[in-house]
């Protein structure tokens, strides 16, 4: 059961507002709703809807997207990496780890 018909809503759409005025759920007189959440700064940081569709984001001190993932199984990740995930990331590129097995000459 939807929230707008747990409320019993009969004009559409449908949709609540958070403190800051971000439009956090949306619904549709044909059962569609889209929720979506916000962080301290207002950056969407999440969404969802009724379609079984989703996607999550985080972001820098900046304001910057550094990561992004779907239910398409889209993902960016432009988080910064440690020394130790670029020389991973490095041998794996050159072929010399497989499997997380460094393979020798």
């Amino acid at each position: 059961m939807t929230i707008a018909q747990q409320l019993k809503i009969k004009q559409f759409p449908f949709e609540i507002k958070d403190s800051e005025g971000n439009r956090i759920y949306l619904e549709n007189s044909y059962g569609y709703w889209a929720k979506r959440e916000f962080d301290s700064d207002g950056n969407k940081i999440y969404y969802e809807d009724s379609k079984g569709y989703w996607a999550k984001r985080k972001y820098d001190s900046k304001g910057n997207e550094i990561y992004y993932e779907n239910s398409y199984g889209t993902i960016h990740d432009k988080r910064p990496k440690t020394d130790v995930q670029k020389a991973i990331e490095l041998l794996e590129k050159e072929g010399l780890l497989v499997d997380g097995k460094i393979l020798k000459n």
